[in-house]
């Protein structure tokens, strides 16, 4: 009978440490990834720190501004569209 063990890594005299690569791949971590180190009184985590920080949508409402009158859904639809399709034809 086998008994699974969890990854294990060592602590350098540098104080680094190596991921296991299976942990890496399963969090979508590459090299670069940044990371917040959180710590509890029994353990530490870590969690990756996102590229970009939250933003509360009405801090960034209307920061383009615009003169002309409002588009229906319709003709931004078409917009999107025709430009899908320049972007698909490589144009």
């Amino acid at each position: 009978m086998s008994v699974c063990h969890p990854p294990t890594t060592t602590l350098s005299t540098k104080g680094r440490i190596t991921l296991p690569k299976p942990v890496r791949d399963a969090l979508g971590w590459d090299a670069g990834t940044r990371l917040a180190v959180e710590r509890t009184s029994e353990e530490i985590r870590l969690k990756r720190v996102p590229s970009f920080a939250e933003t509360d949508p009405e801090e960034v409402f209307g920061c383009l501004p615009f003169d002309g009158a409002a588009k229906s859904l319709a003709e931004m639809e078409a917009g999107v569209t025709t430009e899908a399709r320049r972007r698909h034809a490589g144009g």
